[in-house]
């Protein structure tokens, strides 16, 4: 089983914060959890993530009991440890404490069958530059279809000269 199936994404991360880093790193889960992820009934919209006494952990991530689960079922917002190396946990001890970033769960995956987390080194956004993001993004799209009415009649062109190039062709073909 190669490559990722992203099984969920925070949208609103990328909204809400800058992210400097981003890191992969696995998750400490009970087997129906895993159940209840690879049906995508997971959401990370108010997750975070801490380093207490070196290790850090995922909170405030709510997954959905498995239907089949019954007695296996644990508590939907339970606390998850993160699996990372022990450099990485250091920079983020340093990032986290020092410089007043945030870790914050950016989407959940599958790789070669494993439950992956990509976990975001994020600063907030003030209101002004979530504005300012906006503003480009409504540039571009009006770029975008400025450029698309400006030259439909060229592409309107092109089509009428290519059945025209295969009419002929065709005659030739069969005459």
């Amino acid at each position: 089983m190669a490559g990722k199936k992203i099984l969920a994404s925070n949208k609103k991360a990328r909204h809400d914060y800058f992210i400097d880093e981003v890191y992969e790193c696995g998750i400490e889960l009970k087997g129906t959890e895993v159940k209840s992820i690879r049906n995508g009934r997971i959401n990370l919209k108010e997750g975070y993530a801490s380093v207490d006494n070196g290790e850090v952990f995922l909170k405030q991530v709510h997954i959905s009991p498995y239907e089949h689960g019954n007695i296996f079922n644990v508590d939907p917002l339970r606390v998850r440890k993160l699996l990372l190396h022990k450099y990485e946990i250091r920079k983020l001890i340093g990032a986290t404490t020092i410089k007043g970033y945030s870790l914050i769960p950016m989407s959940i995956y599958l790789k070669n069958g494993r439950v992956k987390l990509e976990l975001g080194l994020a600063r907030g956004k003030k209101l002004y530059d979530k504005r300012q993001d906006l503003a480009k993004k409504d540039a571009q799209r009006r770029i975008e279809r400025e450029i698309r009415a400006r030259y439909w009649f060229f592409n309107i062109f092109i089509v009428q000269y290519i059945n025209r190039t295969i009419n002929i062709i065709w005659f030739n073909i069969n005459y």
